[in-house]
């Protein structure tokens, strides 16, 4: 191996009778190019530890270059590195051997366009006075060597320090060492690669120093090598004089609601302590009524629920509440819903009755409160008529082997495998064997007509074979070790029982987590399907002690969402204070999150007191019952509902944009439901032809789920009576400008 920019080696030194085995830190930037060439005559190259490793550190085989599936410019090495004999033959045998000339090295166009003699697409990547540009060029001098078969891979790396508390704008180098499989260690900093997860808290330079800037939170930074990873962690607190305050951390002297914790809040407190952030009062009744019918059933309340809500003055009012809204129809519909994104029902590919009967058992899965261990194995392994079995359909949609255990692994994992097909997974553990073992539960699967219907059947398979080696690969799920031959029955089975284990952390894990992101508008990991070690949760401790309590109730949802919602954390204000106006991602304050696109748009007919008629949907049919993707409305497309052609939370855009704000704001239909003769408007200008304490109120209560504050009361009844000639449309402007407010189209 080359020797790196610094390495640690051992030397023995002696005096008198005893002697010491050493370290010494060597530099290699301080190496000569006389000592360098030295060094590559005094032991054999590798390819891909000398010449793979400066390839993937400077990009030059990734996704946005050479490594993308068409090559760059004519030339295309293999993405991330993962096959370096085909890197070989294309650096060494393509282009008229143009790119590497042994006879005159600095002449290879690999060393001309990387340094910038000859113009470069990707701009000047390697100087010529770094280790890396000699290593190239001696590598081209010495007959451009692709090493031994039998040279030792690196097996693992450590990143030190492992994790550090940092304060703002302050800086820690990292070291990284290879660990070989023939137990050889080496320091490869130079060479690795660094990623931060969240730039904004703190940054890493391609040499491996990072720096923090002036928002507190958490960090993790990935170090790449060959291939192998591994994340430092850091700490970033809030400078502060003042102590945390103890206790209950934030809670408002004068809420009488539930204010009992869980063990989910001495958890998030203790990590906010650490940073120095305090977090936000609890919210107001107002506030959490209308937060908890949005994040558990999907729906505003109504006028009369606010009342008597406010009315009540019990201490567990907050948690009767959230009891009564999971006995509620809408929570089977709004969950249904988004089970139905992700899992796909799409009457494009299944038909009407088949697509319905799928979404059928998802809502009936949700109305019965089916433990969801129980709705993953009857996922996995439904067998017959599909009209008896329609989880089954999920089959249908996803066709492939591959893609059935990427879809699999993404929605009830958390975990994307995608990557491994093709290559070791550039920034996880998962290489292809464990792509092709997971893909080999899926390859029975077969379906057959029948008078009665389709039917899903298992039958024998071919063996599954790995892509690059073409080696048999016998179905083994992610983590475990491969088997020496394919297990007998129907595979399907075994990943369930192994999925559903309460010994498997990932599938309690991804759902907790799922849960949680719903309802804080974070998860604890983010994205909640890139569960993977370069991409660790921001609080390991509660992800754990969500999980285990998950997996104690016998995966109960009703009880999952209980426990969430009766935290201190979930019933934070989103006001801020002056310690987490930049915390996005310790839950110390509520985190705005915009309505789905049919949730919005039902709000929009409650508000209205107007309905809507959705092609080929019963009538009175609302938004979140539409379990059809296909159903065209220019509202929902605009405001990112899904149309579920993967299996990706991401797929459902909640981010606003100029076009929906001028939609909200001049939209025809909206002002035709604002003006109907039976809406909302109509019908209180009615009731209250002059009371306009009363009007007001009631409109309030019906858009926003509060009354005014004296404020807005004094403002909106000068506008009614500087329009007292025209009341009727001076309150559908109030009720305009109530919809467009950011308050109504946020939960918060």
């Amino acid at each position: 191996m080359y020797l790196p920019s610094r390495s640690t080696r051992q030397v023995l030194v002696g005096y008198g009778l005893k002697s010491w085995l050493i370290g010494v830190l060597v530099l290699g930037a301080l190496l000569t190019k006389s000592s360098a060439a030295d060094v590559a005559k005094s032991r054999p190259f590798h390819f891909e530890t000398d010449v793979v490793s400066i390839l993937s550190r400077f990009g030059c085989n990734s996704s946005g270059c050479h490594g993308k599936a068409e090559g760059q410019n004519g030339f295309k090495l293999s993405i991330f590195g993962f096959d370096p004999q085909a890197d070989h033959v294309a650096l060494t045998s393509e282009s008229r051997g143009r790119r590497t000339n042994p006879n005159a090295p600095e002449k290879s166009l690999l060393l001309q366009k990387s340094c910038g003699d000859v113009p470069h697409g990707g701009g000047v990547r390697i100087r010529k006075d770094s280790v890396e540009y000699r290593i190239l060029r001696d590598w081209i001098a010495n007959g451009l060597p692709f090493g031994e078969p039998t040279a030792p891979r690196v097996a693992s790396i450590t990143v030190s320090p492992r994790e550090q508390v940092m304060g703002f704008k302050t800086t820690q180098p990292l070291k990284i060492v290879a660990k070989f499989d023939n137990g050889f260690e080496e320091e490869v900093t130079r060479h690795a690669k660094f990623q931060s997860n969240n730039d904004g808290l703190a940054s890493v330079d391609e040499h491996g120093l990072v720096t923090t800037h002036e928002t507190p939170g958490d960090v993790a930074v990935m170090a790449n090598y060959l291939g192998a990873v591994d994340v430092f962690r850091v700490l970033v607190p809030r400078p502060t004089s003042a102590p945390f305050p103890q206790g209950e951390g934030g809670r408002s002297p004068s809420e009488g609601g539930d204010t009992s914790s869980t063990f989910i809040d001495p958890i998030v407190e203790s990590k906010l302590a650490k940073l120095n952030i305090q977090p936000s009062e609890l919210c107001s009744d107002e506030d959490f009524l209308r937060r908890a019918f949005l994040d558990v059933i999907g729906t505003l309340p109504k006028p009369d629920e606010v009342r008597r809500f406010l009315d009540d003055k019990q201490p567990n009012r907050r948690a009767r509440l959230i009891d009564e809204l999971l006995k509620r129809p809408e929570y089977v519909d709004y969950w249904a819903l988004k089970w139905s994104d992700l899992l796909r029902v799409e009457r494009p590919t299944l038909g009407h009755a088949g697509a319905h009967a799928y979404y059928r058992w998802m809502r009936d899965s949700f109305a019965t409160n089916k433990p969801f261990d129980k709705f993953a194995r009857e996922l996995l392994t439904a067998e017959g008529l599909l009209r008896d079995q329609p989880a089954g359909y999920v089959f249908k949609v996803v066709k492939q082997p591959g893609e059935q255990s990427a879809t699999i692994s993404q929605v009830l994992l958390g975990v994307r495998i995608d990557c491994a097909k093709c290559h070791h997974h550039p920034f996880d553990r998962w290489s292809q064997t464990d792509y092709f073992g997971m893909e080999a539960f899926f390859t029975q699967i077969t379906f057959k007509p029948t008078p009665q219907g389709e039917m899903l059947l298992t039958r024998d398979s071919g063996p599954t074979k790995h892509s690059q080696t073409g080696e048999t690969v016998f179905a083994h799920a992610l983590g475990e070790p491969s088997p020496e031959k394919s297990p007998e029955g129907d595979r399907r089975r075994l990943l369930a029982e192994w999925m559903t284990s309460p010994k498997n952390s990932f599938f309690a894990r991804n759902i907790v987590n799922r849960a949680w992101a719903h309802f804080l508008g974070r998860g604890l990991v983010e994205p909640v399907d890139d569960v993977r070690l370069t991409n660790p949760p921001t609080n390991p401790e509660l992800l754990d002690a969500l999980a285990a309590k998950f997996i104690e109730s016998g995966f109960d949802v009703h009880q999952l969402i209980r426990l969430i919602t009766a935290s201190r954390t979930y019933q934070r204000s989103a006001k801020p204070n002056v310690t987490n106006e930049r915390d996005e991602q310790n839950y110390s304050r509520a985190l705005l999150k915009r309505l789905d696109a049919e949730v919005l748009f039902d709000a929009v007919l409650q508000a209205t007191g107007t309905s809507e008629k959705f092609a080929g949907i019963p009538d009175g049919s609302r938004a979140i019952q539409l379990w059809d993707s296909q159903v065209k409305h220019d509202f929902l497309k605009l405001f990112g509902r899904p149309v579920r052609t993967t299996a990706c939370e991401c797929e459902r855009a909640t981010e606003p944009s100029v076009a929906q704000v001028l939609h909200v704001l001049n939209s025809p239909e909206l002002q035709s439901k604002l003006s109907d003769e039976a809406g909302t408007v109509a019908r209180l200008v009615r009731r209250y032809p002059s009371d306009n304490s009363a009007l007001i109120d009631e409109l309030y209560l019906t858009v926003v789920s509060r009354l005014p504050t004296a404020g807005e009361k004094a403002a909106a009844t000068k506008y009614l009576q500087d329009h007292a000639s025209a009341r009727r449309q001076a309150a559908e402007d109030l009720v305009w400008s109530l919809l467009n407010s950011l308050e109504f189209v946020f939960n918060h």
